[in-house]
This record gives C-alpha cells, sequence and structure tokens, in this order.
C-alpha cells in the first residue's frame, strides 16, 4: 500500500514568497506534493506540505470556488438569505471538519511499555465514525470494533487514543474498504501487538440518499492481522464478543 503522506519529508517553504504571488494555495501545495514525488489522493494526508497558515488561504480558495458551484446551479446567493454564506459554510465544513484528516497531522499518541506483560485479547469499540465516501461526498456513519492481541514487547496506548487515530482516517473522502486498512497500518505501526482484528460495520447515505435509495442496507468488512489471521480459534473469539456480530 502506498505510504502515507505524513511520513514524507516535508518541503514546506520550497518557492519564494514574490514567485507565489498571485499563485492559488492549491496550486503551491499540490506542486510541492508532486516535486516530492508523492500522491495525494482524497484519503491521503497531506499535512506534511502545509504550513499552518495557508490553510486558512485554502479555505478562501474553497470558498470562491464554492461560490462558482452554486452559480453554475442557479442558485442566486445574492439575494437568497438560506444561501448568502453556504460557500464559506461547506468550505469550512469540507477543511476543518469532515475532512480535517487530510490537512492536520496525526494526533499526538502518548504510548507506554506493556510492564504487566499483557497477552490477553483487548477489545475497544464500538468507535463511532463519520466519513464520506469519496465517490458522491456523501456521509458514511458507523462503528468500528479494535481487537489487540498484546505481547510484552507491546506499546500500550490509552482507550480514547484508538477514537483519535480512527477520526483522523475516517476524516477524509473514503472507500469503507481502504479506511480499514489504513487504520489497520497505523495502530499495528504504533503498538506492534502479535495479533489485530478490525471490523467496521458502516451505513452509506450514497444509497440511501440518491441511487437505489436503501436506507436499510450497510457494509461491513474486516481486517485480520498476525495471530487473528493465523488462530481461527481466537477470531471466533474476537466475532463472538462484538454485540451483534457473533
Amino acid at each position: 500500500m502506498f505510504k502515507n503522506l505524513q511520513d514524507s519529508p516535508s518541503i514546506r517553504g520550497s518557492s519564494g514568497a514574490a514567485d507565489d504571488a498571485g499563485v492559488p494555495m492549491s496550486v503551491r501545495i499540490r506542486e510541492r506534493v508532486q516535486a516530492a514525488g508523492q500522491r495525494f489522493n482524497a484519503n491521503d494526508n497531506i499535512a506534511a506540505f502545509i504550513e499552518p497558515c495557508e490553510l486558512e488561504q485554502l479555505l478562501d480558495e474553497v470558498e470562491d470556488k464554492m461560490k462558482a458551484v452554486l452559480s453554475s446551479m442557479v442558485i442566486d446567493t445574492e439575494r437568497d438569505h438560506n444561501t448568502g454564506a453556504t460557500a464559506r459554510r461547506v468550505a469550512k465544513m469540507y477543511l476543518n471538519e469532515v475532512f480535517k484528516g487530510r490537512y492536520v497531522e496525526a494526533p499526538e499518541i502518548t504510548e507506554f511499555p506493556n510492564a504487566e506483560r499483557l497477552n490477553e485479547l483487548m477489545i475497544v469499540g464500538p468507535i463511532t465514525v463519520r466519513s464520506a465516501c469519496s465517490h458522491h461526498f456523501c456521509p458514511v456513519i458507523g462503528k468500528i470494533w479494535i481487537g489487540v492481541l498484546p505481547n510484552e514487547h507491546t506499546n500500550v496506548i490509552g482507550l480514547s487514543k484508538y477514537a483519535r487515530l480512527a477520526e483522523w482516517v475516517m476524516g477524509r473522502p473514503q472507500i469503507q474498504e481502504e479506511a480499514v486498512v489504513q487504520l489497520a497500518d497505523l495502530i499495528q505501526e504504533k503498538t506492534q501487538p502479535d495479533g489485530l482484528a478490525l471490523v467496521m460495520e458502516a451505513t452509506h447515505f450514497c444509497m440511501g440518499w440518491r441511487g437505489v435509495k436503501d436506507l436499510d442496507s450497510k457494509m461491513i468488512n474486516s481486517v485480520m492481522r498476525g495471530s487473528f489471521l493465523k488462530d481461527g480459534n481466537l477470531r471466533r473469539e474476537f466475532l463472538a464478543l462484538i454485540p451483534g456480530k457473533n
């Protein structure tokens, strides 16, 4: 899988201020990413290429372009009191809220040594997650369960930290199948357990809001690593302990 941009060397400030005059902020950021030979897909984190002060300028640019979208939809934002500030609201929603995981660095995670040499199954969840599909930008809302089988060398992280990592990964336009793999990779890197299991169940509003308009269908998928992949009894124990999944 492609290496996350968070691990890539930053090339912030590679061009001079004079050279950047009049160049849209999105173009400047994109050029930095491309110069580093990195990818900027919808579910990639590009925080390494953005200075904190630049996010506000990017927000202004998104607002201007959103105004153009509304204009092309023949919406009178000048005289319609309901949509006069819609472009700004949408820009803030995308950059500062629902897609924040693209533009900010990973949350600080304090890791502790496994002093008591814990080696029993631990399950975290359900963690409520919110994302949006990268096909239609419609909401994806669901729950995640995480199973960890630690060893004496495993790093122990606080319960809330699993939720913070999930929020960071899901806070991007995502495809559920890829999102759970990204989160599994991140937790594996942070904790180094003998086994790791993730199950995600979510409702996709691109089905309930458009298309077939099916409000009841959900997607459930899983990722199994290490002991969970090799030991069928451990895998069954994990699944049996998830409410409604046994």
